[in-house]
This record gives C-alpha cells, sequence and structure tokens, in this order.
C-alpha cells in the first residue's frame, strides 16, 4: 500500500508535524525518528497526531529504537516498527474503531422550563415611574458624593508670633569635648602647608669684597726645640679675623726664636686691614709652643660698591612674603572649611618654616632678590552645627509656653573672637528664633467644614489668637461651602 514517510527533524514539534501531514494524500503515514537527535514529542502529541490522520483518512505508523517513544505508541494502538523497510513489509494492524457519541433529541419543555424558572421582576421596576424615581435616586447619590470629595479648599492662618532673642557668651577651647548651656564649645584645630615665592628688583649698593689684604706675622719660639710653621698657619686677632701664612718657615730656639712669615687674609675685603699688633692668637697645637704679633698693619684689601640687596632689602622682602603666606594660608583655610564654620583668625600663625631660601645668597649680587618660603600653619575654627546646636539650644529654653519655632534660626557674633594665653577663645553670639502660637489642627477643621468661606474665616478668627483674618480659597470657585471630609482641607500656616 502507498506510504508517505516523513523523517523527523530536532527542530520539529507537533505543529510542523501537522502541516507535513497536510501534504500527505496516501492511506498510510511514516514518521521515521532520527538516530542520534533528539525530537521532543509527547505522547499527547500523539495523539493529536494520530487523530489528525484519522482526519485525513489515513493510518498513522513510527519508525524508531527510542523504547519510550515505542512505548508511547503502542499504548495508543499506533503500528511501530524498527525500519522502514520493515514497515513496508511488514501487515499493520488495524485501528481500533472510534466510538462516536450519539446526541441526545432536543426537548421539547424547555420554554415551559423557562418560564418556571425565570422570576418575573416586580411591576415597580419595569414601570416608567419607577424608572425615573430609581435614575434620579442614582443621580442625587452620585452628586452627594462627588460633593463629598470633588470640593478642596485651601485655608491660609496667621497665627500670633513671638521673636525670642538671647545673647550668649561663647568660650571655645579645644579642651572642651561638647556643647554646653553655659556657653563652653569645642574648637578645632587645622594645619594647612603654604608656600609662596617672590621676586623684586635690587636699587641699592653693597660693598663688595675685592681683594685680600697682605700684611707680615712675627712668630717667638718659647720652647727649647726648633719648631717648623706650615704654610697655611692660621692666625687671628681677637676680632676673629683669620690671616693664613703663604710659605712654610722655620722657626729656631734662642737668640735665633724669631721669624717674619708673609700672611694673607682668608675673606677678602676691607676688614682684613688690621692695626698693627692685633694679631696675637695661633690656632692649633703651635699656639702652645710659640707666639705671634704684626708688626705692621695689613693692608690691601679692597671692597666695591655694587648693585645688590642689603640687609634691610633682604628683610623687609621676607616680612612682605611671609604677610603674602599669612593672606594665602588665611584664604586657603577657610575655602577647606565647611559652610558657615567660624575661623578664629587670631589662631592663625606659623607652626614651622620647612624651607626659606634667598636668590642670590648674601655675599652675592644681582639686580634682582627672589625669596621663596614654604611654612606649616596652623589655626583653631568651630563647626556652625555646634554654633548652631548651643545657640538652638538657648533660644529654645526661652520660648515662651505655647509657642512653637518656625523659619531658621538667626545667629551672629557681636564682637571680634579673642584667644587668651591660656588658648581659650571669648566671643558674644546674639541668636533670635520667630516663633508661633500653636493651633490645634483638628479645632480648625470642626471649626471650618460645612460651612460657607465667610461664616468659617470669622469663626475661626473669633476662637484662635490670629492676626489676620484667615484667607479661604474653595475649588471650585462656584462651591459655596467648605468640604465635610477634613482631608480635603489644606491648612498653611505662616
Amino acid at each position: 500500500m502507498k506510504t508517505k514517510i516523513i523523517t523527523l527533524e530536532s527542530h520539529d514539534d507537533l505543529i510542523s508535524v501537522r502541516d507535513k501531514f497536510s501534504w500527505a494524500k496516501t492511506p498510510r503515514i511514516l514518521l521515521v525518528w532520527p538516530k542520534y537527535e533528539k525530537v521532543t514529542l509527547r505522547l499527547l502529541d500523539l495523539k493529536v497526531l494520530q487523530r489528525h490522520a484519522d482526519s485525513l483518512g489515513a493510518q498513522l505508523g513510527l519508525v524508531t529504537r527510542r523504547m519510550n517513544v515505542r512505548r508511547d505508541g503502542e499504548s495508543l494502538g499506533i503500528p511501530v516498527f524498527k525500519t522502514t523497510s520493515a514497515a513496508q513489509k511488514d501487515v499493520w494492524a488495524e485501528s481500533a474503531p472510534r466510538t462516536q457519541r450519539t446526541p441526545k433529541p432536543p426537548r421539547r419543555d424547555l420554554r415551559e422550563l423557562r418560564e418556571t424558572v425565570y422570576v418575573k421582576e416586580p411591576g415597580w421596576r419595569t414601570s416608567l415611574l419607577g424608572r425615573v424615581v430609581t435614575f434620579t435616586a442614582g443621580v442625587m447619590a452620585v452628586l452627594v458624593v462627588a460633593g463629598l470629595f470633588v470640593p478642596r479648599a485651601a485655608v491660609t492662618l496667621n497665627p500670633e508670633t513671638q521673636t525670642a532673642s538671647i545673647v550668649i557668651p561663647v568660650r571655645a577651647s579645644p579642651a572642651n569635648t561638647s556643647v554646653a548651656l553655659s556657653g563652653e564649645i569645642p574648637a578645632k584645630t587645622i594645619s594647612m602647608i603654604v608656600s609662596d615665592e617672590q621676586t623684586v628688583p635690587v636699587t641699592s649698593q653693597v660693598s663688595i669684597p675685592q681683594s685680600r689684604a697682605q700684611g707680615v706675622a712675627q712668630f717667638t719660639n718659647l720652647g727649647a726645640e726648633n719648631l717648623t710653621i706650615p704654610a697655611g698657619t692660621v692666625v687671628l686677632t681677637d676680632t676673629l679675623i683669620r690671616f693664613a701664612t703663604l710659605t712654610e718657615t722655620r722657626l729656631l730656639t734662642g737668640t735665633n726664636g724669631i721669624v717674619e712669615v708673609r700672611i694673607e687674609a682668608l675673606d677678602a675685603g676691607e676688614q682684613g686691614n688690621v692695626d698693627a699688633s692685633t694679631i696675637r692668637v695661633i690656632e692649633g697645637t703651635l699656639g702652645l709652643s710659640a707666639t705671634v704679633n704684626n708688626p705692621e698693619p695689613t693692608i690691601g684689601g679692597t671692597n666695591a660698591n655694587m648693585l645688590g640687596a642689603t640687609e634691610e632689602d633682604r628683610a623687609k622682602l621676607r616680612d612682605d612674603v611671609l604677610n603674602s603666606l599669612y593672606l594665602q594660608a588665611e584664604e586657603q583655610i577657610r575655602a577647606s572649611l565647611g559652610d558657615g564654620d567660624l575661623l578664629i583668625e587670631d589662631t592663625l600663625d606659623i607652626q614651622e618654616i620647612q624651607r626659606e631660601e634667598f636668590t642670590p645668597p648674601p655675599g652675592k649680587t644681582a639686580a634682582t632678590l627672589t625669596f621663596s618660603v614654604q611654612a606649616e600653619f596652623v589655626a583653631r575654627y568651630i563647626l556652625a552645627e555646634d554654633l548652631k546646636g548651643l545657640a538652638s539650644s538657648s533660644v529654645m529654653a526661652s520660648i515662651s509656653q505655647g509657642f512653637s519655632p518656625s523659619g531658621e534660626m538667626i545667629f551672629n557674633l557681636l564682637d571680634v573672637p579673642i584667644t587668651d594665653t591660656a588658648g581659650v577663645t571669648s566671643f558674644r553670639l546674639q541668636a533670635s528664633q520667630t516663633a508661633l502660637r500653636d493651633i490645634d489642627l483638628m479645632q480648625v477643621y470642626n471649626l471650618m467644614r460645612g460651612r460657607d468661606p465667610q461664616t468659617a474665616a470669622t469663626t475661626v478668627q473669633e476662637a484662635l489668637s490670629l492676626q489676620n483674618e484667615p484667607q479661604v480659597m474653595v475649588t471650585p470657585s462656584w462651591w459655596p461651602w467648605l468640604p465635610l471630609i477634613p482631608f480635603n482641607i489644606s491648612i498653611e500656616i505662616k
């Protein structure tokens, strides 16, 4: 018998296989499972495919070696084969005949049953008057609900106000750990490293050493042995002007124990020109065995006036740079503090100068003078939250009973903070706070709801201590009364 063979693929499902059945025009349809691919057809899917094949007038058969598929097919009475050749050679078992339901004949008494079961509406509901009354009652109910929930009212109250102001003597110190009502408040410490460099033109004339003074030193042997005076032996005056011998000389004993040696000042300049008999000290151990003197003044030391910075110029530039450094340190410290934090200005000071340098160094000439410095500054400050906490605590204690604070508290310094030698900073702080008389909102709701705006405003004005008559605005504007429900009334207190 002619058979349509359909080889399944891994992506086939119930819908795709049904579509393939539609092209089959043979009395037998054979589904072939692939050997190495998995096809997901459940027992219910096989049942549906079997019925679809029956509707096409064909018998369904399966070719598979999978035990679960063979078991499902045999349970449904579908012929199952191991190969397609076996399916074409073997006899297919006939499918069991399908049982069909025979519909029962229609009943003849359905109208009578409907009349028996159906309950007729009362006459007042079917009449025109009853329907008009019912509709009118529904409309009235909707209007009542709308009247309860739709209107809105905004009420503005201006209660009696009171201003509480107090002056607080403040004492800030690092030793304080917390804010006290007595005015004790912690002072924090902050440090900042700041550097600066400035260059100025030089207009002063300075005396610069040019040549070294020279002369003769006379050595006398005090001992019984001959001495050697090495070249470079240092001799000096009582004012510590130093000279060195230029040659090595032998100093004999006895009557020949005196020798003269050429000397030269170690430092150039006019300070090397000293008077006779002023060089009297020998450096080193040689001074224990001999004495020295200059029989004649030393000469030849000269200075030249050249463009260069004097000590006054250096001192002035250093003061200017340090003053600028103070300003920079204050600016940077203020920038690092939080909003409202109070910097105690008289505590700003240099903790340590880490580096300072003049260019050129002293003794050198140049048309400009540069000074660079780096220093660590320290200062004390007070946190804004500590100031606010102290002011708030003090002001709240001065507000009368029956009033509550409103708006932001204002506080300001009455004088400049001054720090004493013990490190305690003292100043006066003025704090002000506006307070409003307490209002019972539930009382206001009860006085106003359901009344017309003018009557409600007058009633509240008479019952409460207000500065002005309440302002009442109803939405929609044409609605004549305030809402009955309290949450539809918003109250603003100013």
